[in-house]
């Protein structure tokens, strides 16, 4: 007699089809994964895309700095004047300008280029960084929020309090 017992696999010898139709999911993922992260690798490259400029009411360039008391400056670029600072949380805002830093950081660039606020003719709000074409539609986060950005279209020169002329 021999020592040896011999088992069956559990499916046989044939691989069940569920098994092959779990792999190809995986696989296909996988895919579908990797070329979603090598087309944002690629997206400082291309140039944005416009949308159709016909419904836009306004726009304004500007730049969003750090102060060394942690506000946050605003700058029209257009005229290179702080026309707005806002002191405190600011948690939307600080959390919509992470965002679009954070994708700019990945694409490779830096925060030179200023961001396009735009107000359109259905009330839409965008905040729209040119540079990755990543975009913010700032009234879908309710009215209070979208007032934070709102108030920047009509925002004028804020006095220095330099006192005199330079």
């Amino acid at each position: 007699m021999s020592s040896h017992h011999h088992h069956d696999a559990p499916f046989g010898t044939v691989t069940p089809w569920p098994i092959y139709a779990l792999g190809a999911l995986l696989l296909v993922t996988l895919g579908v994964v990797a070329w979603e992260r090598i087309g944002h690798l690629n997206a400082a490259a291309r140039p944005a895309v416009q949308a159709p400029a016909l419904d836009v009411l306004w726009q304004r360039s500007l730049r969003f700095d750090d102060t060394p008391t942690g506000d946050i400056a605003v700058t029209d670029t257009a005229t290179g004047q702080t026309v707005a600072t806002f002191e405190g949380q600011q948690g939307f805002l600080r959390g919509s300008l992470r965002a679009l830093a954070r994708s700019r950081q990945r694409a490779g660039q830096g925060p030179e280029q200023p961001f396009v606020l735009t107000g359109h003719t259905d009330g839409r709000l965008v905040l729209l960084d040119p540079v990755t074409g990543d975009r913010i539609n700032l009234e879908s986060f309710g009215p209070t929020n979208a007032a934070v950005f709102a108030r920047l279209r009509q925002a004028t020169p804020i006095p220095t309090s330099h006192g005199g002329t330079p």
